[in-house]
């Protein structure tokens, strides 16, 4: 005599399991898209990666080696970061009546005053010019002075200027009791003073001459830092675009595991109603 078989379970008598809700259509969906995100943060940490290390820097005491302007920056050009305090040189002469008066102006930590001028590039085929740094002077005195005596050799003579390039700090509003009054060392504001400026090219940053004329002092400007080739805040990003990937992963599991949980209190829920 065979022995009396058991009943077996329905499915129903038990809750899912995790794997189960996991393989539903709706949650491999939702895995697809956390996939295709997981990707995107990961070509964005990839790029951020590729852009952390400069495979090619510029040589030790590269900022030393005086170049022509042109091989530096063009007009209107902005200076790349590595040609920041690049040494560069280039002929031309002063335009007259453009030579300005820049106050805060440190020398080795000593407040002063440098006078600029408006140098017309020699030998370009459309009228350029370029914001000059001339010296320093140590009072507003010592400084209009040196305009006089700089105005008086101005005109007709061409000269070669030699020294660093430098970005426009950028202009500020002067004080209202005082319009003409510039803080910053600009080529966009010293360009609103100029004179004959009708379809003229004009380089963006400025050159700090390291050969001051009409009585000047020297401009201290010192050779710039020699930077790291790793930036370490883009590796920083990097890493951060790969806990982004990670975290659409974990969305993705918690979202399908709080489903299956409330799925399993459902289900006990009923069978406690049952009994």
């Amino acid at each position: 005599m065979s022995s009396p078989q058991r009943p077996v379970a329905s499915a129903a008598e038990f809750p899912p399991t995790l794997r189960e809700v996991m393989l539903r259509g709706r949650w491999i969906g939702m895995l697809l898209l956390c996939l295709v995100v997981a990707g995107v943060f990961a070509w964005l940490g990839q790029w951020q990666l590729g852009r952390a290390i400069d495979t090619n820097p510029p040589a030790p005491g590269a900022t030393e080696k005086v170049l022509p302007i042109d091989q530096v920056v063009k007009p209107g050009a902005y200076l790349d970061g590595p040609l920041v305090g690049q040494r560069a040189e280039t002929s031309g002469s002063w335009v007259p009546g453009d030579f300005l008066v820049v106050s805060s102006r440190f020398n080795d930590g000593v407040e002063g005053y440098w006078v600029t001028g408006q140098l017309r590039i020699a030998g370009t085929a459309k009228p350029t010019s370029l914001a000059v740094a001339i010296g320093w002077a140590p009072d507003e005195k010592a400084a209009k002075a040196a305009v006089q005596r700089l105005e008086k050799t101005a005109e007709g003579s061409v000269l070669t200027v030699t020294g660093r390039l430098i970005s426009d700090e950028g202009p500020v509003a002067p004080p209202q009791d005082q319009p003409a009054r510039m803080d910053r060392m600009s080529p966009a504001a010293l360009l609103g003073f100029w004179h004959d400026t009708a379809e003229l090219d004009v380089y963006r940053p400025y050159l700090a001459s390291g050969a001051p004329l009409g009585g000047l002092d020297t401009i201290s400007s010192p050779a710039p830092e020699e930077h790291s080739s790793v930036n370490w805040l883009n590796i920083f990003y990097a890493v951060e675009w790969a806990i982004f990937a990670g975290f659409a992963f974990y969305l993705w599991y918690r979202l399908a595991k709080d489903a299956w949980e409330r799925e399993v209190e459902e289900f006990e829920e009923r069978n406690s109603a049952a009994d």
